[in-house]
């Protein structure tokens, strides 16, 4: 009689500034299991974000051999999406400004404590490959991603395959600078694509609104705590037609509209996906986004290129770290 073949699986973890989240799917991505998301608190120090991740990856593993029958034989590894630069062959942060992390051995410290293998990528790196093999990317041979949270991280796939750069360093757009003598980033440059169009920017922005006494709704969602103004809170406003709101969305659509316009022009991608909670505000942003992207960038270029918003919310980080361990340690995604 033949035996049944076991399932095998593969955890992935997506470190964020804001959030960790950890899942588990089995080797061909048929399903994810167990994801868990819960505050990173990097004011804490590295080794108490390990602990906290280490925790979900063991809550993970429980979970998911509980509803799959299957024994911690059965997990291969654990892929990681965090924050860089990075080293990959090290396995190291070099450095994570949202995190204040620098030259942190984090791939060697998760397998020590877990007993897995375990690979190491940028988190936006990760958050692409995962709308890209399971999301809103599949079937782009060229691909641009950008992860729009904490920070604007982003992502290249170039004719199948994800690109890094001679540095591990390929793909930072949110670093891209889109005013030379604009607002100070906390890379230490100004300017950049993040300064204006992060999550955390775009919540100053709709401040500095506020501060001009301009009349808006959002003072009465937040309780006249401006301070507790998100950019999820601008989405929101906007949905319900706030004027100060909209503006500060479509503002916003001009930004990140400049910054994928210049993608467009260099990569001459056939895909550009947006992930992360800016997705919240819909057509709102994507309709006048793209508008600035048909402005700015050659006609070609944008016949070619369809934008759209990711559709992994919370775990396409999670599903392209899984597969980027499944593309280095068996050679396929």
């Amino acid at each position: 009689m033949a035996r049944t073949k076991r399932e095998k699986f593969i955890i992935g973890v997506d470190l964020g500034g804001t959030n960790i989240v950890v899942g588990a799917m089995p080797v061909d991505g048929s399903r994810e299991i167990s994801m868990r998301a819960e505050p990173t608190h990097s004011e804490r120090g590295p080794e108490a974000v390990v602990d906290r991740i280490v925790a979900m990856l063991e809550q993970t593993m429980a979970e998911a051999m509980e509803q799959s029958n299957a024994a911690r034989k059965d997990f291969l590894g654990v892929g990681i999406g965090a924050p860089g630069p990075l080293d990959r062959e090290r396995g190291m942060v070099i450095v994570a400004p949202n995190l204040g992390w620098y030259d942190f051995p984090l791939r060697d410290v998760i397998a020590e404590r877990v007993r897995l293998d375990a690979t190491l990528d940028n988190d936006a790196n990760c958050a692409t490959v995962g709308e890209w093999w399971r999301g809103a990317a599949r079937g782009g041979r060229n691909v641009v991603g950008l992860t729009i949270g904490t920070g604007i991280g982003g992502g290249l796939i170039l004719e199948g395959q994800l690109y890094h750069g001679a540095s591990d360093v390929a793909g930072e757009i949110g670093h891209t600078t889109i005013d030379s003598t604009g607002r100070h980033c906390k890379c230490g440059n100004y300017g950049c694509l993040e300064a204006y169009a992060s999550g955390p920017a775009i919540a100053l922005r709709a401040r500095e609104a506020l501060d001009r006494d301009e009349v808006s709704m959002l003072r009465k969602m937040v309780h006249d705590d401006v301070d507790a103004i998100t950019a999820a809170t601008v989405y929101e406003a906007a949905n319900k037609g706030d004027a100060l709101a909209l503006e500060v969305v479509r503002d916003t659509a001009k930004f990140l509209g400049t910054g994928v316009a210049n993608l467009l022009n260099v990569f001459n991608p056939d895909v550009v996906v947006i992930a992360g909670g800016v997705t919240k505000a819909g057509d709102k942003l994507f309709e006048p986004l793209r508008a600035e992207v048909k402005r700015r960038a050659f006609r070609p270029a944008v016949e070619a290129c369809r934008i759209v918003p990711g559709i992994l919310p919370g775990t396409a980080g999670v599903v392209g770290a899984i597969a980027t361990f499944k593309a280095q340690k068996l050679g396929e995604v």
